[in-house]
């Protein structure tokens, strides 16, 4: 038997009916009669020599070879749907999907993504969030957006936003800290990089104490935390500007420290395709980074 020649009908009858376990519904969704989809399943069955559906008065139930059958044939029906999809309004769409940090993700990308999707209208964006940790190639991203110092075995990174840490904290913490080393007698909230606040307590010219404080995996988290009076969270100023400006936040001192920034990255095997190239570009522009 030549399986090419199946007929595609016949194909797309039985994953409806497979998946809706009921003639009468595929009928429905396909646009056809009942007995036209009951017909082209006896077809494909008599083609392959096997029962799909073992027919009962009340529905259908798969047969083991039609339990073997649906996965691949449904998982094909969708990947042709993704396809046709590219193609809407007369162009070709371009997939691009990207893993983001996700306070980066909420703080500061969403907010200006109505602007990107104006300018390229036929990169269709998919966004992934993850806490820096990301591995590319396993995870079918085409680009990465994290947090660091640019430096990433097999990768090609362009910085796409400082980010300066400097203490955060609520207005009622705020009030007992007159000088940097008072910090040390509140408590410290902390993310899984260590040397966060020693560098900070360095470039204050203060002894770094030894910490204790709730470490946090998430920056917004933690600075969600120190908003709600739970200790001082170091954290860059222009992810929190708007909890700032309502002083819900306090930022006690204007001594910050450079302990990285967000990074725009992708493999460096692989050649950017133009959607990849358009986002690096736009994420280079003055507005992107809050420039006027």
């Amino acid at each position: 038997m030549d399986h090419a020649q199946l007929p595609l009908n016949a194909l797309r009858a039985f994953e409806a009916s497979a998946r809706l376990l009921s003639f009468t519904e595929a009928a429905r969704e396909l646009f056809v009669t009942q007995a036209a989809v009951s017909h082209q399943v006896k077809g494909l069955e008599a083609r392959l020599g096997v029962s799909l559906f073992t027919r009962l008065p009340r529905g259908l139930v798969l047969t083991d070879e039609g339990q073997a059958l649906l996965p691949t044939l449904s998982d094909a029906f969708e990947r042709i749907g993704r396809a046709l999809r590219r193609f809407e309004d007369g162009a070709m769409r371009e997939v691009l999907t990207i893993g983001v940090v996700g306070t980066f993700a909420v703080r500061w990308l969403m907010p200006r993504l109505p602007a990107f999707r104006e300018a390229h209208p036929l990169i269709d964006l998919r966004l992934q969030t993850h806490n820096n940790k990301v591995d590319l190639a396993a995870e079918g991203l085409d680009l990465a957006i994290r947090f660091g110092d640019g430096v990433w075995p097999g990768l090609v990174a362009q910085e796409i936003l400082t980010a300066p840490l400097t203490p955060l904290c609520a207005p009622s913490i705020a009030a007992r800290l007159q000088a940097p080393r008072d910090l040390i007698s509140v408590p410290l909230l902390r993310s899984y990089r260590r040397e966060e606040w020693p560098s900070w307590f360095k470039a204050a010219g203060v002894e770094p104490p030894t910490l204790s404080g709730p470490v946090f995996d998430s920056l917004s988290l933690m600075v969600q935390a120190a908003l709600l009076g739970a200790g001082v969270a170091l954290a860059p100023v222009a992810m929190f500007s708007r909890e700032l400006y309502a002083r819900q936040l306090v930022q006690p001192f204007a001594i910050s420290v450079d302990t990285g920034g967000y990074w725009l990255t992708r493999l460096r095997v692989r050649a950017p395709s133009a959607a990849m190239q358009a986002f690096a570009d736009w994420c280079a522009e003055p507005a992107f980074a809050g420039v006027d």
